[in-house]
């Protein structure tokens, strides 16, 4: 049908965010983008992500006799902490357990010691980034020049490193990777040390 196009249907939690506030955020994170841009001062998108070796199924080249079968199965997973620059400079690091307000914390004190210039992390409102404990370090860490800027609740959009999750997640980590535990490690370390050379996102 014209017009139509047979595509995976997305969900949407539009309809629970207010608007309103949503622009106003965008319009914000816009003027940041552009300080940075201007060397004004360094900005990074900060989130968390999961990955395991049930595949994400990307699509692949392959032999309409030798279908592409990749394995299926639970295990432990591997969870990342990352902050980007719209400029695509990664800083991340892996861990094989679950993250949580702690770990997230020493990740923060860590970044923020290598800090040169004003620096602004943009974080949604996942309970880990939202807790007594994650909350008392903000003017701390303003002390070291960083600064955090949360985003309006139910705006995933707005923190452009989720757009760098799914680029890892179904473009970027070989299929080979999901042969077991360790190769899913290496592979995912592999592309995480190449995003901002090899692996380029451009959000200008």
């Amino acid at each position: 049908m014209l017009g139509y196009s047979f595509k995976r249907a997305r969900l949407s939690i539009k309809h629970l965010r207010n608007q309103e506030q949503f622009d106003k955020q965008q319009s914000e994170i816009i003027q940041l983008i552009e300080l940075h841009k201007q060397g004004y001062l360094d900005l990074y998108f900060g989130d968390e992500s999961h990955f395991g070796l049930t595949p994400n199924l990307p699509y692949a080249w392959q032999h309409k006799d030798k279908p592409l079968l990749l394995p299926a199965s639970k295990s432990k997973s591997l969870s990342v902490l990352g902050l980007m620059t719209p400029c695509c400079k990664l800083y991340s690091k892996t861990f094989e357990h679950t993250i949580n307000s702690d770990i997230v914390i020493e990740f923060m004190d860590n970044f923020a010691n290598q800090l040169s210039k004003k620096t602004v992390v943009i974080l949604d409102n996942a309970p880990i980034h939202k807790s007594k404990k994650f909350i008392a370090n903000i003017t701390r860490w303003r002390e070291q020049d960083l600064y955090i800027y949360f985003l309006p609740p139910y705006s995933p959009e707005l923190n452009k490193i989720e757009i760098l999750w799914r680029f890892i997640k179904y473009q970027w980590i070989p299929l080979d990777a999901y042969q077991n535990f360790q190769n899913l490690k290496d592979r995912l370390n592999e592309t995480l040390l190449l995003v901002g050379s090899k692996h380029i996102i451009n959000y200008y």
